[in-house]
């Protein structure tokens, strides 16, 4: 029998005056993570004691090790991107964090993309701090499309079942409108199906696709985008044999049983899929980017500052994106395989997910 491969799981710490390194201790704590994965966390040994001092976690262990390679199994590995003293102050928004937080975020990704690491999991950053630390992106999503050097990507929140993309992502709601192109939702709709079919193994997905307007344009009332836009590349991709349907009026869609009956939902803009996925599975959720080359997921919350420091930031998201990274990059293989050797009869582990 072929031995199972052990995943090297790369964890950036985020902002360290946030909860990203609460969630990241407490989900290492938990046994299972160490089941065919190698954790390492890019950041600070200094800062990490910070953190385990202040959640009164002293028995959690970690092993200083210089680069990757050196990584041990059945234990937590740590990468020092620094050696300065750092002023952690929690719940405080500065630069300080945002510096810190791009520092790890650059050694991991790098990592990532020399394939020392497999996959990569995102602590929270906050886009104002990293900002003023010279970070030119709106967030992680469209840093690592531009490292790794992708076309576009797919925003994709994935909890249990349910599964939001999003055709507009970090932009000014005044800019929505004129960015629901044809071409876009073709685009983001295209990558969710490969997203879904590759990352998640479903043959034949079925998505809904929500309209822009309130109640979808109530048939051009309220707008025309459904008309003009959304639904003429809902019927293109039918016509290709493709399970897409809508548009679907978001406020309705959401509040009843019938996302259930769905694989998948596209929305037209960020709080639109947000709001709604947010508030089924809030803590539970995670993000992954869609499109990339690599694996990368991230919890679904931010820093929450103000609730830094005080040892009650729930991991469960955190944990749940750690082990949907390592699932995706199982299928990704397992889906390659499969189409290199089609009559081959195959097996695929049940998804880890931590309620």
């Amino acid at each position: 029998m072929e031995k199972k491969k052990i995943i090297k799981v790369g964890i950036s710490i985020g902002d360290v005056n946030g909860i990203g390194l609460e969630v990241i201790i407490k989900a290492l704590s938990d046994s299972n993570v160490y089941v065919n994965t190698i954790p390492i966390i890019y950041g600070s040994s200094k800062v990490v004691s910070f953190h385990k001092k202040a959640l009164d976690m002293p028995d959690f262990a970690y092993l200083v090790i210089k680069g990757a390679e050196e990584a041990k199994a059945k234990k937590v590995n740590l990468i020092n991107c620094w050696e300065e003293d750092v002023h952690v102050v929690l719940g405080e928004k500065n630069a300080n964090g945002g510096n810190y937080a791009l520092r790890s975020l650059e050694a991991a990704t790098a990592d990532l993309l020399a394939n020392k690491i497999d996959v990569l999991v995102t602590a929270p950053i906050n886009k104002d701090c990293v900002r003023d630390a010279g970070f030119e992106f709106p967030g992680h999503t469209e840093y690592l499309a531009s490292q790794s050097k992708a076309e576009d990507v797919l925003m994709f929140m994935v909890a249990d079942g349910l599964r939001v993309g999003v055709v507009t992502g970090h932009v000014p709601l005044k800019k929505v409108a004129e960015l629901i192109t044809k071409e876009a939702v073709e685009l983001k709709l295209r990558l969710m199906l490969k997203s879904l079919k590759e990352d998640f193994i479903i043959p034949k997905p079925k998505i809904a696709v929500l309209g822009l307007n309130p109640h979808a344009g109530d048939r051009g009332t309220l707008g025309d985008e459904e008309i003009e836009i959304i639904n003429p590349v809902i019927q293109k991709l039918r016509d290709e044999g493709e399970l897409v349907y809508g548009s679907y009026s978001s406020d309705g869609f959401f509040g009843s049983s019938n996302l259930k009956n769905f694989d998948a939902i596209l929305s037209m803009y960020h709080d639109q899929g947000l709001t709604g996925f947010k508030s089924i599975s809030f803590d539970e959720g995670v993000n992954f980017t869609a499109g990339l080359p690599i694996v990368r997921t991230s919890p679904d919350h931010g820093t929450a500052f103000d609730i830094a420091g005080k040892g009650i930031a729930s991991e469960r998201s955190f944990r749940n994106a750690y082990f949907l990274a390592c699932d995706i990059f199982e299928r990704r293989a397992f889906h390659a395989e499969l189409n290199e050797n089609p009559l081959k009869k195959q097996t695929i582990k049940k998804e880890k997910t931590s309620n």
